[in-house]
């Protein structure tokens, strides 16, 4: 079941201007991994997390450093969340989330879909298809996977 859909867009020049004039900016909302990425893919990123607070009801008290935005080998994006960003998913009943990210001058644009699976549809995702579990279903509070087979 889908629970939200966000959805973002960011001017890549006028994001560039705010990361040179602000660099606590970038150490504020990115991890050390995004950090070593270029100025678009930054921007991208960035839309990515706005989508992702929309999707939870962009509550205060959210910490950017708790979503992390990262690719597969292939170059497929995917959200690693943790903390806050993890806390709030789990109220909401969100055991997975889906990203779809594009980035062409002058614009950034990301997606976030979050959704509910059942036990049941989680089981067949993981064995239909590991790498998008392992990818996309959050884990539980402790860290542990959902469930195990």
């Amino acid at each position: 079941m889908i629970i939200g859909v966000g959805v973002d867009t960011v001017n890549i020049e006028r994001f560039a201007r705010i990361t040179e004039e602000t660099p606590a900016f970038v150490r504020r909302v990115f991890t050390p991994s995004e950090r070593t990425r270029n100025t678009r893919s930054l921007a991208v990123r960035f839309a990515a997390k706005e989508a992702i607070a929309k999707v939870l009801g962009a509550p205060a008290g959210l910490n950017w450093q708790d979503c992390e935005v990262a690719s597969t080998d292939a170059g497929a994006p995917y959200v690693r969340v943790r903390g806050t960003i993890a806390a709030r998913a789990r109220a909401l009943g969100i055991n997975r989330i889906h990203l779809s990210l594009t980035h062409d001058e002058p614009m950034a644009i990301a997606i976030a879909t979050a959704e509910y699976l059942s036990q049941s549809e989680l089981e067949h995702l993981r064995t239909f298809n590991p790498e998008s579990y392992e990818l996309t279903v959050l884990p539980d509070e402790d860290n542990e996977p959902v469930f195990s087979l």
